[in-house]
């Protein structure tokens, strides 16, 4: 097993003061006292409180990217729908940072405020999600013959999918409950999904739809 380095030591310190203190009641002490160093040499890796909480919040997007990746290949390999690949890549994105601040009282807190302290890393890893969720998207439709519906690409799905999980953020502050969350936002993401996309290469004509429902209008 390899050792880890001190950066690390330090962030998974870091982390265990801002879930148990909140990012407003922890210090560079305390971090440093949870790495087993001193003030001094915490320092020498890290400027602030401010630069340490910005180093934290990057692993946890870099942490959730990364699940996101293994999550989409994991389902394209067990012969998922689309639908299937995307609900597993974004949930396993979601649930990878909701775990990083599992049990925390000041989960809320910590949320805001990662907007005031990284809000360039959160844009900037909004636009990393939006790419590799295209990238998944334009794979899949390509392996599986899926064409796209009208004013419908890769990147407009990937945009709106983006959107679909805001909006349901919005009903849950914090993504909490999460299995509610996770399982509204799944519901959401099918129903997108299935709107954008027709198998068998081409977008079903109304004559076409009528028919798989007997007539039925």
């Amino acid at each position: 097993m390899r050792a880890q380095s001190p950066q690390d030591r330090i962030l998974d310190a870091a982390m265990r003061v801002f879930r148990r203190h909140g990012f407003r009641r922890s210090s560079i002490e305390q971090a440093a006292e949870a790495a087993g160093l001193t003030r001094q040499a915490l320092y020498h890796h890290f400027a602030s409180k401010e630069a340490l909480f910005r180093a934290v919040i990057e692993r946890f997007y870099e942490n959730a990217l990364a699940a996101e990746i293994d999550a989409a290949e994991a389902a394209e390999q067990a012969g998922g729908s689309l639908g299937d690949i995307i609900v597993a890549e974004v949930g396993a994105r979601l649930r990878e940072l909701l775990s990083s601040l599992d049990g925390s009282p000041h989960i809320e807190e910590l949320f805001s405020e990662h907007l005031l302290q990284a809000r360039d890393l959160y844009q900037t890893y909004a636009t990393r999600y939006t790419a590799q969720i295209a990238a998944t998207i334009a794979r899949v439709c390509r392996k599986q013959k899926l064409a796209f519906n009208k004013d419908m690409s890769a990147s407009e799905l990937a945009r709106c999918i983006e959107m679909a999980v805001h909006g349901t953020k919005s009903a849950y502050p914090s993504m909490l409950p999460a299995d509610a969350f996770l399982k509204d936002l799944a519901t959401m993401l099918r129903m997108l999904i299935g709107g954008a996309v027709t198998a068998s290469g081409k977008p079903a004509t109304a004559k076409q739809s009528r028919r798989k429902t007997g007539g039925r209008k």
